[in-house]
């Protein structure tokens, strides 16, 4: 469109035929080249030094925040590999502790198991000497009865009272120890009855 307004604007005015149209005159190349030297000189004089600036900043913020972030990545990193380092020394711990109440719960309950154990110790032995005693005491007494009962016997045999002395007492010991004394003659002890 630009071309066909040029080519009717040469035709109208066609008193210039020796002219070429698409050349334009030197007076108006010179002033359009000093117009395009003033703008190239303007920009690089004020745009161009704005344009650096603006790029420098942009370039300074974008390299400064490229290293924030890759100083912030390392420190995440080294603080990951911090905290990956504490929880293994936690479950290491925690292992530890663990291990420790086992040992002191099987030290525990093999003290409780020795410490009944005694008990158990010691009561038997109470219970085995309490039964002693009492066996003890019920064969004395079973003594004294059955000397008792032969002496009435004797007394009822004899016909008179015999006299509660020590002679009644000896006999009755004897008798006793007559009825302890196996069929084959040896004496079996006798346990010793309060009254001697």
């Amino acid at each position: 469109m630009a071309i066909s307004t040029l080519l009717l604007a040469a035709e109208e005015g066609g008193g210039h035929s020796d002219e070429n149209v698409l050349v334009p005159p030197v007076s108006e190349l010179l002033i359009g080249i000093l117009a395009f030297g003033l703008l190239v000189a303007f920009f690089f004089w004020k745009v161009y030094p704005q344009i650096r600036r603006t790029y420098a900043e942009r370039s300074d913020r974008i390299e400064g925040n490229l290293a924030r972030a890759e100083r912030t990545q390392r420190e995440a990193e080294d603080l990951l590999v911090s905290y990956r380092r504490q929880l293994a020394e936690a479950q290491d711990e925690a292992g530890r502790i663990r291990q420790d109440a086992r040992e002191q719960g099987q030290q525990i309950l093999d003290s409780l198991r020795a410490q009944a154990g005694e008990e158990v110790a010691e009561i038997k032995a109470r219970g085995e000497a309490q039964l002693a005693a009492e066996r003890a005491q019920v064969v004395a007494q079973i003594r004294r009865e059955i000397g008792e009962i032969a002496l009435e016997l004797a007394t009822k045999i004899v016909g008179h009272e015999l006299q509660r002395d020590d002679r009644q007492r000896q006999l009755i010991d004897d008798f006793i120890a007559g009825l302890d004394r196996p069929a084959d003659g040896t004496t079996v002890p006798a346990p010793a009855g309060p009254g001697g």
